[in-house]
């Protein structure tokens, strides 16, 4: 009886959670499905030669094919290199942007740094990288990082400069001393900012670990897809690029998702706050 109750339960939410994503994305979900059934007809009438562009059913195929090496090697290589990378971004991005935010000197010290990095060209680090560091995870966790940690650097800043002064006022006159206004003002009127930035820069992770493993890696889906390109496998280097584009999806939509929670939470206490 209890198992029958899960199943009801279980089947209700997925129905819901179909229904509800299919009313917010349904006209994406068709014009994919719509864009991918002429991809797969122009390839199939030889419009385009395969081996420039293969056929949707034969990237899944591949996919299928090479799953073990895909997915028990390459894609956690990668995973790695994004999580790494992408966790000492937001350390350093938000250490920075605080820092900066809290005395004007760091700012104008530093600020034109964190521009001037994000104009060098990554392929012309990737090699530095590997000189320092070899062949190792280290190499492309610097490109992670170094691609990743200015949107949130910047974000965050730009965040934590729209206080509300007349709120500031309020505290001040409550007794709050400056740390104060900044965890109970400054942080929550920066998280509409930060989480932007967060989405950029995971979505930059992905980017900057496919670059490091294409330029000098052993392992990961960039690595892979260099591989397959030089052995003209274009379908396994097309599985290898939808796998990127779904690790970069899901790492999105998380983020998306802790967003929407802490905007929730934030809300949530804002009203207990406004009642009392």
């Amino acid at each position: 009886m209890q198992n029958d109750r899960a199943e009801v339960s279980v089947w209700t939410w997925c129905s819901k959670w179909l229904s509800r994503s299919f009313s917010q994305y349904g006209l994406f979900i068709m014009l994919m499905f719509f864009l991918l059934a002429i991809w797969e007809t122009i390839v199939r009438m030889g419009w385009v030669p395969s081996f420039i562009i293969p056929a949707p059913t034969a990237i899944v195929s591949s996919l299928v094919e090479h799953r073990r090496l895909l997915l028990t090697i390459h894609l956690p290589a990668t995973f790695m290199e994004v999580v790494v990378g992408f966790g000492l971004s937001i350390v350093t991005g938000i250490t920075l942007a605080t820092g900066m935010h809290m005395n004007r000197s760091i700012e104008k010290a530093l600020y034109p740094f964190i521009v001037i990095s994000q104009t060098i060209p990554l392929i012309a680090l990737s090699p530095v990288f590997i000189l320092w560091f070899g062949y190792t995870l280290w190499s492309k966790v610097a490109v992670v990082f170094l691609i990743a940690f200015f949107p949130i650097v910047v974000s965050t800043y730009d965040g934590l400069r729209q206080g509300d002064p007349e709120q500031r006022e309020l505290l001040l006159t409550m007794g709050a001393n400056k740390w104060d206004i900044f965890c109970k003002l400054q942080v929550p009127l920066a998280l509409p900012s930060f989480f932007p930035g967060l989405k950029m820069s995971v979505v930059y992770c992905v980017v900057g670990a496919t670059i490091g493993e294409w330029l000098g890696g052993s392992k990961g889906l960039g690595y892979f897809s260099r591989r397959m390109s030089s052995n003209m496998n274009t379908d396994a280097m097309f599985a290898a690029i939808l796998l990127l584009s779904l690790l970069g999806i899901v790492l999105f939509v998380l983020i998306t998702w802790l967003e929407k929670r802490f905007s929730i939470r934030r809300h949530r206490h804002g009203g207990k706050r406004k009642v009392g």
